[in-house]
């Protein structure tokens, strides 16, 4: 049998040099790592000053991140897409049945998050039966310095990295959102510290979360495990219950892996 020709790919009739030109230093980026402004210039065989204005448009739609030693990596949106849904799926199925055992356990709303540049996505939720309980946080986005799992996630990163994550350019047209970096960074070296996360009406009036990491095969943190409860059964002597439930529903969640 004959095999089916692939057709080739032709290049658009219109001028869309730049378009090409700025998706091809995303692909770069997304799959070679880092690059220079110099080396984005040699790559497309353009001046320096077009490739660092390519590079600045990436970075102001979120597709490149900035580091201290002014090269260019993969920004939130292109991490976003490599994480594929099979992957959340298989986070998702990992941690079912720890997540139910933990909700049995503490008697307390269990989420399951992960970051995704500086924000947090909810990707599973298992609510207690309490009258007064927190809600499903499922498919819900929230900015990762303000929750417990983004704290979690941050605190897996080098505070060089988060510096990186959080470069003023990336907040110059939100300015409201930028975080006070000096607190998050004293709050991130208490969660390396500990291991655990603990959110006081930090995201929300009235409601306390704890969590952890999840890391996978080789060490790395790929998910945040949480209870979140109504501030008023918050207690610091249920810290050590908490931690060591969740402790074993994340040492679950790897096993699942």
């Amino acid at each position: 049998m004959a095999r089916a020709s692939v057709p080739m790919k032709t290049p658009p009739t219109y001028g869309a040099t730049s378009v090409d030109h700025a998706l091809r230093l995303a692909v770069v980026l997304q799959v070679e790592g880092p690059l220079t402004v110099s080396a984005a210039a040699d790559r497309l065989g353009v001046a320096r000053s077009t490739a660092h204005r390519l590079l600045q448009a990436l970075v102001y739609r979120d597709f490149a991140v900035q580091d201290e030693d002014r090269a260019y990596r993969a920004g939130p949106i292109l991490e976003l897409s490599s994480r594929s849904p099979s992957d959340v799926a298989r986070l998702r199925a990992a941690a079912s049945e720890p997540m139910r055992v933990l909700v049995d356990t503490l008697g307390e709303t269990c989420n399951l998050s992960v970051r995704i540049g500086t924000t947090i996505r909810f990707i599973a939720s298992v609510e207690c039966d309490q009258a007064l309980r927190v809600g499903s946080r499922e498919g819900m986005v929230f900015p990762a310095h303000m929750v417990t799992g983004g704290l979690v996630l941050l605190a897996a990163l080098s505070p060089e990295r988060v510096d990186a994550l959080y470069g003023a350019d990336r907040f110059a047209d939100r300015p409201d959102e930028m975080p006070d970096l000096r607190r998050l960074h004293a709050d991130l070296r208490a969660v390396r510290r500990t291991g655990i996360a603990l959110n006081l009406g930090r995201s929300e009036r009235g409601l306390a979360a704890v969590g952890r990491a999840v890391l996978d095969a080789d060490g790395d943190a790929v998910a945040a495990v949480s209870v979140s409860m109504p501030t008023v059964r918050y207690r610091k002597e249920r810290m050590p219950d908490l931690v060591a439930a969740l402790g074993v529903a994340a040492d679950a969640v790897t096993d699942g892996l």
